[in-house]
């Protein structure tokens, strides 16, 4: 085990902590003028300390900072403080897969909601969370590709790669296909018995190279599965302008752009390769083929992945909040007969 600095694994609860502070702070000091507007209106103020003898003003504060603490610590419990790292084994099945993510500006089209890029991310998201076994990795392309993450059983670091995706990923303009495929090719390892990318991309091809290179990577026993998001009637690509609107983006002549899916280069693409070919219409039915690809008996045996975590120390605040809680609800206010006769 090695030790590191203090983390916090929910920290968004420290915001919602300090907000809560600063709303009990307020309704203390609230609550302290309404109650001195009460007496006033019901006490002669010669008898006012008369009456109020018997109120310790030191235990009413002490009170309200034990209950201040213990809100305090019980919002840092609930962010869960982290110091020290233990090692977690996870065992995973199955065959490795190299998705290919295509980060174009026409996955910026809307004609499936809430865009192609982000109907895309929520699919393969949620194809790992359901059915990946081995390692996966994610190539990003666009007029060129890169492998964006190497090939990993750490599912959390995919996640994290795959929610970073956006138009702005691949500086080069354009759709590159070919790239996409080398790139994800180069990713496996020469002595891998099956090598699976699974390409999603509106399979608009503008380099025109896509079905050639998918033909040199079947030689080499590559299959490329392939899934198109969007429709065949597209829809036109929608992007902010400098006004901070959404506006059209306009080709050279000044007309719109309208990107439509091409289903025919996708499924030349896939079955040269002896994939399949998907349309994208609902979240997981665009990757049932490759989920059934993957139950193949003959998938790699177990692979070990040993995975870091922090050690949750919430219970220490968790334990001193609620010892204050306790100890707040039995002190008094009032003081004692012997104090006031005193």
């Amino acid at each position: 085990m090695k030790t590191h600095a203090l983390q916090f694994a929910a920290p968004a609860w420290l915001w919602f902590t300090a907000l809560a502070l600063a709303l009990v702070g307020a309704l203390f000091r609230i609550s302290a003028n309404a109650r001195r507007r009460q007496i006033a209106q019901f006490v002669d103020p010669a008898r006012r300390d008369e009456l109020l003898a018997s109120h310790s003003k030191t235990m009413r504060v002490v009170k309200n900072t034990l209950l201040f603490i213990s809100l305090l610590l019980i919002g840092i419990a609930l962010a869960r403080p982290q110091w020290g790292e233990t090692e977690e084994r996870v065992d995973r099945k199955g065959d490795d897969v190299v998705f290919l993510m295509d980060t174009s500006k026409s996955m910026l089209a809307t004609d499936v909601t809430p865009s192609r890029l982000e109907r895309a991310k929520m699919a393969v998201l949620d194809f790992v969370h359901r059915h990946a076994g081995g390692r996966v990795g994610l190539v990003a392309f666009a007029g060129d590709a890169f492998l964006q993450c190497p090939l990993t059983l750490d599912y959390d670091a995919f996640e994290e790669s795959i929610r970073d995706l956006d138009t702005d990923s691949v500086l080069v303009p354009g759709t590159d296909i070919a790239s996409a495929l080398f790139s994800g090719s180069r990713a496996f390892d020469k002595a891998e018995r099956r090598k699976i990318l699974v390409l999603v991309t509106d399979g608009e091809d503008l380099e025109r190279v896509g079905i050639e290179a998918a033909k040199k990577l079947a030689k080499d026993g590559v299959v490329v599965f392939t899934v198109g998001v969007g429709t065949p009637g597209g829809a036109q690509i929608q992007m902010q302008g400098r006004s901070g609107e959404m506006e059209p983006l306009r080709d050279e002549k000044g007309q719109p752009v309208t990107s439509r899916l091409d289903e025919a280069t996708l499924r030349m693409i896939a079955e040269t390769t002896g994939g399949t070919y998907r349309r994208m219409e609902t979240i997981s039915g665009g990757l049932a083929d490759v989920a059934s690809a993957l139950k193949d008996p003959q998938s790699r045996p177990a692979a070990v992945f040993r995975k870091r975590l922090g050690i949750d120390r919430y219970r220490w605040p968790l334990a001193v909040a609620i010892f204050l809680l306790v100890a707040e609800s039995l002190l008094r206010t009032r003081r004692r007969k012997t104090a006031q006769t005193a």
